[in-house]
């Protein structure tokens, strides 16, 4: 490294709680500091990573929060804090109960940020860099806040979450409606409205809900209405949901009962009628009030 982390972070932070969780104070980047205002140039420059370990980001309050206040969640657990940042959620883990906390995060910069996060807060919690993903792990339940940003990323942890699920671990996370959070994998479990930073999201406010991986989930079976305000237009990609369920799955809409899936492998197109009252053509915006995963799929 061509800084020193723990140095830097002191530097270039301040002592403060996120809004949602005031119980637990991190070391965070707000605009009176430069880092706010620094290029990903200008960090590369000095060795630094982008700074995700900066920010309390609204899903890892939404987690921390819930772990907070349902301390039975992880008391007397082993518990993973798995792509921590600050460890915000791991920290949390600790003040309810847990009986051992590990912090994973890639980012060496983490580590500083969790070891000094940890000690503002008078607890103790592990760390590895290690990359996890598809590996398996020694704890009674994973918690990620925030993870489903990335398509990539997201098409890795799903397989692996699913897996972990199914050997009996709880695996929650914390999510603000990001564009590629597998919902058909999941159960609800809460949800807050979570204050948080206009240039980092698209608004002050964030509902951020909690979900645990359904060990039983399978795609197909029972048609499900998807929630009305978890899809925004700004979410979609050639028509499709960015958190997008496979072509080989059938997406109904509920008032015209028109499949997309079949039009686009038919070459049938639906009616400019059906298109101007659901948009749920091929690669038109699909109006997610009327969305039903299909029980034929």
């Amino acid at each position: 490294m061509k800084t020193d982390p723990q140095a830097f972070i002191r530097a270039n932070t301040s002592l403060m709680p996120p809004p949602h969780v005031p119980e637990i104070s991190l070391h965070l980047a707000s605009e009176a500091h430069e880092l706010w205002l620094k290029t990903e140039e200008e960090l590369e420059a000095i060795g630094l990573p982008p700074p995700f370990w900066a920010f309390a980001w609204a899903g890892g309050q939404g987690l921390a929060r819930y772990v907070l206040d349902h301390p039975e969640t992880v008391r007397g657990k082993r518990v993973l804090d798995f792509a921590s940042g600050s460890g915000l959620v791991g920290i949390a883990a600790v003040m309810a109960g847990a009986r051992e906390v590990t912090a994973a995060d890639i980012d060496p910069w983490a580590e500083a940020a969790v070891r000094l996060n940890a000690e503002a807060n008078r607890v103790s919690l592990g760390f590895t860099g290690a990359d996890l993903i598809g590996q398996a792990v020694d704890a009674d339940i994973v918690l990620a806040g925030d993870v489903f940003y990335d398509r990539a990323f997201a098409d890795a942890l799903v397989p692996w979450f699913a897996k972990l699920a199914a050997e009996g671990k709880w695996v929650l996370v914390g999510d603000p409606g990001r564009s590629y959070l597998p919902r058909d994998r999941l159960e609800f479990c809460a949800v807050y409205e979570v204050p948080v930073t206009r240039a980092l999201e698209d608004s002050e406010i964030k509902k951020t809900t909690v979900w645990r991986f359904d060990p039983k989930a399978r795609r197909g079976g029972k048609i499900r209405q998807r929630r009305s305000d978890c899809l925004v237009e700004s979410d979609l990609i050639v028509g499709r949901p960015r958190w997008a369920m496979p072509a080989t799955q059938l997406v109904k809409c509920r008032t015209h009962r028109i499949c997309r899936h079949d039009a686009a492998s038919t070459g049938i197109e639906p009616s400019a009628q059906h298109r101007l009252t659901c948009s749920t053509g091929y690669h038109s915006v699909i109006a997610h009030h009327h969305l039903y995963m299909c029980a034929e799929c």
